[in-house]
């Protein structure tokens, strides 16, 4: 008995939107929206052993490995799902096994198959300890029979994986453009090529073109987002991680990275309202607590600097020790300072210089120093001074500016000794900078206050005749040296010399109080 037409017309429609179904859903298990794809699969995988194969890839993919077992037991004979338990062995860190339920699929080909050679080898090369070579052979043993896209998308990422592949790499994601001209995954997988070989001028150019082919394709802004962030162009990296998060499906992870990226490019409001939106959803993970943490210690009130204490100590409580680093200890040091606690302060600080192992630690020492100077008290300007003296003393390349906090920070704390010594250094080093000159006067002014001795005499005479381009003298720095060199002129008995700072600082202020003195002293000598 035939069908009647209305009745094979409903079952043609039924076929085709399940047929755009589960290409939506392939679709969005390859743009990493791994949740996305679980909901269009679900209900197609009682009947569809193709659909069931991406749903269990989700699965794993969200590292439900026990759900994702099940799954694919569902049809453990058709090759796909064989191919997926291979995954879920080798995720269970059991290569053998993955290796051998990989092979079966392989020996199982009948002589034109080619989908069981893919799946395979996809279980190789996307898997953790895959044989990535056995999968670039089997992948091409596919292609002999087919020339398929989506087999030269997979043989390109396996040989990205290799030494030396990137150009069978990218040959393999141009051919797919060249037949494709809107795939914008290809687009994307040439992008991190070309980032990876740090051209970022073709990587910009190809991760657009990706955009453009698909602009509900998240992962060219996500990939964009973190070549903005290892190039420090956090700013960039938050625009584009706000895009990509638009349209991906928020993973616990990219949330992560997201908060990393506002703390990094210093929206520190931000990084704590995502990480106590995280850790108030359910979601606990270590490296919450320290973003949390750092961000609250860059924060001005006190009450947060309380907070950063609490958060920083559940940080190192929870992270595994192999993934706490010397700046997690500077961090930490930071923090205990600031809660004036400067014992615990000296023990992380040390503890982060053990740690490093670069040759300089110039920058290490910088921001201990910084953390000192921040606290803007004697003791800390102190330190400070202590930490600059480190890195004058260890680097033959340390800057003006090192040499300059060095002696800046020994004159605050009346070390004048060490203070001169540093702008010396500073002054003989960097010709250039006249400032070092005007600094050894003012730690001179310092020790003869009187101005009877004239130590300083030299150095603000020559600071004031030298005339270095793009150097300007302060109107501050000036009535230092005027008001030094008028008293010291007023005490050896010399009115011109005396007179003539005296009308430089009228021309500065007028109503100089010191102007005054010394005019009503002059009339009584």
């Amino acid at each position: 008995m035939k069908q009647p037409i209305v009745m094979m017309a409903a079952i043609a429609m039924s076929f085709q939107v399940q047929a755009q179904s589960l290409e939506e859903g392939v679709k969005m298990y390859n743009y990493e929206r791994f949740e996305t794809a679980k909901k269009i699969l679900t209900p197609l995988a009682a009947t569809n052993p193709q659909a069931n194969y991406y749903l269990g890839l989700s699965a794993l993919a969200l590292e439900n490995n026990n759900e994702a077992q099940t799954t694919f037991s569902k049809y453990a004979d058709d090759a796909a799902n064989m191919a997926g338990l291979a995954r879920v062995a080798f995720a269970n860190n059991n290569a053998a096994e993955g290796q051998r339920l990989a092979q079966v699929v392989v020996d199982k080909a009948k002589k034109k198959d080619w989908e069981p050679l893919m799946y395979a080898a996809d279980a190789l090369n996307y898997s953790e300890g895959g044989n990535k070579q056995t999968a670039i052979d089997w992948y091409k043993k596919a292609l002999e029979k087919t020339d398929n896209t989506e087999l030269h998308l997979s043989l390109g990422d396996a040989y990205r994986k290799i030494q030396g592949g990137g150009g069978e790499a990218m040959n393999n994601y141009e051919k797919v453009t060249t037949k494709e001209p809107n795939n914008s995954l290809a687009f994307s997988k040439i992008g991190a090529l070309w980032y990876a070989a740090k051209n970022y001028n073709l990587a910009l150019e190809n991760y657009k073109k990706a955009k453009e082919a698909d602009p509900n394709n998240p992962i060219p802004y996500r990939d964009l987002a973190n070549a903005y962030f290892w190039t420090g162009k956090y700013d960039l990296a938050k625009q584009n991680i706000e895009q990509y998060l638009q349209l991906s499906d928020k993973s616990t992870e990219d949330q992560i990275q997201y908060g990393n990226i506002l703390y990094l490019s210093k929206d520190y409001p931000g990084a704590i309202s995502k990480m106590n939106e995280l850790i108030n959803s359910g979601v606990s993970k270590p490296g919450f607590y320290g973003i949390l943490a750092y961000s609250q210690m860059n924060v001005a009130d006190s009450v947060s600097k309380a907070e950063a204490l609490t958060n920083v100590r559940k940080y190192f409580a929870m992270q595994k020790k192999e993934k706490i680093f010397p700046s997690d200890y500077t961090n930490y040091g930071t923090i205990a300072l600031q809660n004036n606690l400067t014992d615990s302060a000296d023990y992380y600080f040390n503890k982060a210089i053990a740690m490093d192992t670069s040759a300089k630690k110039d920058e290490l020492y910088r921001q201990i120093a910084d953390a000192f100077k921040n606290t803007k008290t004697t003791e800390g300007y102190a330190k400070a001074g202590e930490w600059y003296g480190k890195i004058v003393a260890e680097n033959p390349d340390a800057g003006a500016l090192d040499y300059y906090y060095y002696g800046f920070f020994n004159y605050y704390v009346k070390k004048y000794d060490i203070a001169d010594k540093a702008f010396g250094q500073m002054e003989e080093k960097y010709p250039d900078q006249p400032s070092a000159t005007y600094w050894r006067g003012r730690v001179a002014s310092a020790q003869d206050e009187d101005a009877k001795k004239g130590t300083a005499t030299t150095y603000y005479e020559k600071w004031l005749n030298s005339n270095v381009a793009g150097y300007e003298k302060k109107n501050a720095d000036l009535m230092y040296a005027y008001q030094y060199l008028a008293l010291y002129y007023y005490n050896k008995g010399d009115k011109t010399a005396m007179n003539n700072y005296l009308s430089k600082i009228e021309g500065i202020e007028p109503s100089n109080s010191f102007l005054k003195q010394m005019k009503d002293l002059s009339k009584k000598g």
